[in-house]
């Protein structure tokens, strides 16, 4: 990427080890931004998440492990990428998923879904929006899910993470919008919504589908994208990369408050 109009920026994106948010932390470096990365996994993910960033062209690139069920695991990750800078573009990508029916749902589940994929996401935005408010530019971006727009059976937990991170956001927009100017940027908060899309999130519900249909994983893949996605092509994590970096634009100072689908169509039927 030849356009690095973020070289001035720091972005923190969390769940940024591998998948969607691997791809967003790599596009933003590319755009010249110093890219925060969080999330799980062995020394070695870890060290290959940072070299890709790295070679994206980020100005530099930090590893944080917060735990994001515990809160004031998450202030400590704020106040310490403060000191590193602050945080001009907040990414929360971070999220988990269990397919499972109301009836059979339990606490413990609802408690693991929410936790993560909505009140972690708060706890991010309350700490780093204020200083994005003081400095008159600031992005948040919240990888919502179709999810978030739309139902689907066997999904309740996980559906209401992503409606409530959605309305969520919109409230943030509300009470940012007016903060900084053109010039500067603002203040936005946006949700992408992807639809099937290539990550390991979804690898348990193409395996259940692949056996239902008795085929390959293609089988598989095939038939769930019939059921839900009409251009019948999952999107690529480095397509929603592309959108955010878009979306920090200071051209894109008045689009704040919206929920963007990348679903090949699924939420237009």
């Amino acid at each position: 990427m030849t356009d690095r109009f973020l070289q001035d920026k720091a972005a923190l994106v969390t769940g940024s080890t591998q998948g969607i948010g691997l791809a967003i932390a790599e596009a933003l470096g590319g755009a010249g931004c110093r890219v925060a990365i969080h999330g799980l996994g062995d020394a070695a993910t870890i060290e290959s998440a940072e070299t890709a960033v790295r070679d994206a062209g980020a100005a530099e690139v930090r590893f944080f492990n917060a735990d994001l069920r515990d809160p004031g695991a998450i202030g400590s990750m704020m106040r310490e990428a403060a000191e590193w800078g602050g945080v001009d573009i907040l990414v929360n990508n971070a999220g988990v998923q269990k397919t499972t029916s109301l009836e059979d749902a339990d606490t413990e589940t609802w408690n693991a879904v929410i936790t993560v994929n909505l009140s972690a996401a708060f706890h991010t935005m309350r700490l780093a929006m204020p200083a994005m408010g003081e400095r008159g530019y600031g992005r948040v971006i919240n990888i919502a899910s179709v999810h978030g727009l739309v139902a689907s059976r066997e999904k309740a937990p996980y559906v209401a993470s992503k409606f409530g991170l959605v309305g969520m956001s919109r409230v943030a927009a509300l009470e940012y919008a007016a903060l900084g100017d053109r010039a500067s940027g603002g203040v936005t908060v946006n949700c992408i919504c992807p639809g099937w899309t290539e990550t390991s999130l979804i690898e348990p519900q193409i395996e259940a589908r692949t056996q239902q249909v008795g085929g390959g994983r293609t089988e598989g893949i095939a038939d769930l994208l019939r059921e839900k996605q009409p251009s019948l092509r999952m999107s690529d994590p480095m397509e929603i990369g592309a959108l955010a970096v878009w979306l920090c634009h200071r051209h894109a100072h008045n689009i704040t408050g919206t929920s963007v689908p990348v679903d090949g169509g699924w939420t237009a039927q």
